[in-house]
């Protein structure tokens, strides 16, 4: 493909990362299937959305966020109305684009659905597409290339009823100029600090104060209950390093489907594009045209000049940088129109007539021919001895699932009978609690709320059989438990007191703060110590939200001016402004290209905002706001 056609519309992104679409590969159509499972949790145009299709939503959008925050993440995140709301809206919002793409009839053509396909990076090799690795891989899922393409193409006609959306998105250089303006404003100021700590001494707490604090404040105090546990895993990844793929096996599969292993002539071109899609103006199209006419005489008369040509002409910037070099492709990977022109060359160095495609007008050079082979067997057996391994893991793992599932319930008094059973290692965990960081595998919700269930914790008998994450399966067992207790009053005393005269401090800082600023606003000459002048920018990711906004909404009509806020825990700081500035527009700033993006992203947000509001009112979405809550044991 060329390089400016795999490059998505930016603002369409946006609105993908908003609905937070989980088909982007595998999974394409899961947005459309009723999952099973029992109760409805809302419907979209008369089609419910089930719990089980639900909760294989939170259960895939809680691991994207463990993928992205790793040891920070917490599953008691996902643990809250406000989360659970979040994913059934997106589950809605799917819904209602899937419906709106059908009742507008969108279509995708075959052409589009192959130039997809062969951009996806698991489908290539050294950088082009490769038919053997997009049917290996589409094995391995155990999904046919029908059902695959037929999924994508439903993707795809998502992605145009956004496409209709983000053509609507306009920014005006008058509003970019004026948020640029405001954004990168600089102000200069200088500061004194009034801390809590230079308040401390004159504070006098009352007799009591640290008890009656204890007293009203005791689930403050409480430390949660805690327990150690033993557990054993059951996992796909275990049960595949015991098998063994040989060379025998690997053989006899290479010899049973050598068309897997086949790879069709590839092409090596160069080109000059001039854009004009097929729908533009004629004089566009025209002026196009004339223009690669134009190119194409001066290639013709010098052929050695065509990197040069490219370079200085095609607008296919991606290529254009490497004198118009596209790289071996094979077919399939091109649009059609240049797709024929590239394979009818006869050989290297011949240029081709003018080529019109959807993009525009091109020039193509053949720079390379690599004739059809049969990919051999060294080269493959690695690829087919983990696909074996993969397919036959996978097949022994669900075979094992019931009995360990069976063993861990029926003998519940120990994990030592499975563990010997499925020649499984028994660990044992650290402390831990319902929330906060837990050990992996252990941080699944489902396995912590069995693990503090009155059965494991009373009964000391076996968790069920939880699966954590793919292909891995966990039961555990309590070996010690530290039910929830109250700190004494005596070990705690000197930090509520502490805590009790720095909350004091904060306010006598504030009130004196407050009075200070009133008289400088008022014109009172006070002797204070200023610290040294410094540039503030509203831009500054560095500075404090409360901070900012203090000083850039202080009028600065007349300086210097003045204004103040509360450091929360900290005391009062003032500030005296001095000098404000706001830079000249420069439309070849990075930073002004990087505000008027963030602009558009702001509209384009409240653009797909009220597309979807529109959907809610077009098709009826009912909700069961009740579902939403999280269950009472967890």
């Amino acid at each position: 493909m060329f390089d400016a056609v795999r490059n998505n519309k930016k603002i369409v992104q946006v609105f993908l990362l908003l609905i937070t679409l989980p088909f982007a590969f595998w999974g394409v159509d899961s947005y459309v299937k009723n999952a099973g499972g029992e109760g409805d949790l809302a419907s979209v145009g008369g089609t419910p959305i089930k719990a089980a299709e639900f909760q294989q939503a939170l259960q895939e959008q809680q691991e994207r966020m463990r993928a992205a925050m790793g040891a920070n993440f917490n599953p008691a995140m996902m643990n809250t109305p406000e989360a659970r709301k979040a994913v059934l809206d997106n589950l809605v919002n799917q819904r209602l684009l899937a419906l709106d793409a059908s009742k507008m009839r969108l279509s995708v053509s075959d052409q589009r659905v192959r130039e997809t396909i062969a951009g996806i990076q698991a489908f290539q090799e050294n950088g082009q597409f490769s038919l053997p690795r997009y049917e290996a891989a589409l094995t391995a899922q155990g999904m046919s290339q029908a059902v695959f393409e037929s999924r994508l193409r439903k993707d795809l006609a998502l992605q145009q009823v956004l496409g209709a959306v983000a053509e609507g998105v306009m920014v005006s250089g008058t509003s970019a100029e004026r948020v640029y303006a405001v954004q990168l404003e600089e102000r200069t100021v200088s500061e004194v600090r009034l801390a809590a700590p230079q308040y401390a001494s004159a504070v006098k707490l009352a007799d009591g104060a640290a008890k009656a604090f204890y007293e009203a404040n005791r689930k403050r105090f409480e430390l949660p209950a805690q327990l150690r546990a033993e557990y054993i895993v059951l996992s796909q990844e275990g049960v595949a390093s015991q098998l063994v793929v040989s060379d025998a096996d690997t053989r006899k599969e290479y010899d049973a489907h050598p068309e897997r292993f086949r790879q069709g002539e590839e092409r090596r071109a160069s080109h000059i594009l001039i854009q004009a899609d097929k729908g533009a103006s004629e004089t566009v199209l025209k002026a196009a045209r004339e223009k690669i006419d134009g190119l194409l005489k001066q290639v013709k008369a010098n052929p050695a000049d065509f990197a040069k040509l490219a370079k200085e002409n095609s607008q296919d910037p991606g290529s254009a940088e490497k004198g118009g070099d596209l790289g071996f492709f094979a077919r399939g990977a091109m649009v059609k129109p240049f797709e024929d022109s590239a394979f009818s060359l006869a050989k290297e160095g011949e240029i081709s007539d003018v080529v019109q495609s959807d993009f525009g007008f091109h020039i193509i050079r053949l720079t390379g021919v690599k004739g059809e082979k049969v990919r051999p067997f060294d080269e493959v057996k690695a690829e087919i001895a983990a696909e074996l391994k993969r397919t036959e893991s996978a097949k022994k793992f669900a075979e094992l699932v019931e009995g360990f599932t069976n063993t861990v319930y029926e003998q519940a008094d120990s994990l030592k009978p499975a563990a010997d059973k499925f020649k499984l290692q028994t660990q044992t965990s650290e402390w831990i609690g319902r929330e906060g960081k837990v050990q992996q595998p252990l941080n699944n919700e489902k396995l912590i709320a069995a693990l503090f269930s009155d059965d494991a914790v009373k009964n000391k008998r076996n968790t069920d059989a939880v699966e954590v994450g793919k292909g891995l399966l966990v039961s555990a067992r309590v070996v010690e438990f530290k039910p929830a207790a109250i700190r004494p009053f005596d070990e705690v005393k000197a930090d509520i007191e502490k805590s009790l005269t720095t909350a004091e401090a904060v306010k006598l800082a504030e009130k004196d703060g407050q009075a200070k600023l009133a008289g400088l606003n008022k014109g009172d000459a006070l002797e204070l110590s200023w610290s040294a002048s410094q540039v503030m920018q509203r831009a500054d990711r560095g500075l404090p939200a409360e901070v900012g906004r203090a000083v850039f909404r202080a009028p600065s009509a007349k300086l210097p001016a003045y204004t103040g806020v509360q450091i929360p825990g900290a005391g009062f700081v003032i500030f005296r402004i001095e000098k404000v500035s706001r830079p000249a527009v420069n439309e070849a700033d990075p930073r002004f290209k990087a505000i008027k993006q963030q602009y558009a992203r702001v509209l384009a947000e409240q653009d797909f905002g009220a597309y979807v509001a529109s959907l809610r009112k077009r098709y009826e979405v009912k909700v069961n706001a009740a579902a939403l809550e999280v269950p009472k044991d967890k």
